[in-house]
């Protein structure tokens, strides 16, 4: 089944069946919004399968991956404190203490003494850290550039602006 959206056919999904529900029960609600959030929350959630499908072959989940991505971010030497890591990624302490201990014994990330105080521990990205990093970021975004590479660029390029401009109307709620 198709249904014309401006000029272009587009084939029907789920989101136009819940939408058609609704359109029977509900006539009068304006279903825009779960057209345009219904969807984004869909891609987000099967790109994200996706892309940590492809972490997996590097032996890292999405957790570990975004604390590796966050150290390669960091630039040399590739370390930063566990709390500004736990800033960064919304964990808690515990969490973030799991989440090194784990990449620790992987040999992934090192804790080493930090220099501005000798009480505490940095972070730090091994070699084999920044080389499977280096690899999962590669692959998660070769994942999502063949989901991508269904628009023209021109459209995909819009569709970042226009999802910029969204997400920054959430800084004004």
């Amino acid at each position: 089944m198709a249904q014309e959206r401006g000029s272009d056919p587009i084939d029907a999904d789920e989101v136009d069946a819940i939408v058609q529900q609704w359109a029977v029960e509900r006539p009068e609600l304006d279903t825009l919004p779960m057209e345009v959030f219904g969807r984004i929350y869909r891609i987000a959630r099967q790109m994200g399968d996706r892309v940590e499908e492809s972490y997996a072959r590097f032996g890292i989940g999405r957790g570990e991956f975004d604390v590796l991505a966050a150290l390669r971010r960091a630039g040399e030497p590739y370390t930063l404190s566990p709390s500004r890591l736990s800033a960064t990624l919304m964990l808690t302490s515990g969490g973030m203490t799991g989440r090194l201990d784990k990449l620790e014994r992987a040999g992934l990330v090192q804790r080493v003494p930090d220099p501005g105080d000798r009480r505490a521990l940095r972070a730090r990205l091994t070699a084999k850290g920044r080389e499977v990093v280096d690899g999962a970021v590669g692959a998660g975004l070769a994942e999502q550039a063949a989901v991508l590479s269904r628009l023209p660029e021109r459209q995909r390029t819009e569709l970042a602006a226009l999802l910029r401009t969204l997400l920054a109307a959430f800084a004004d709620l």
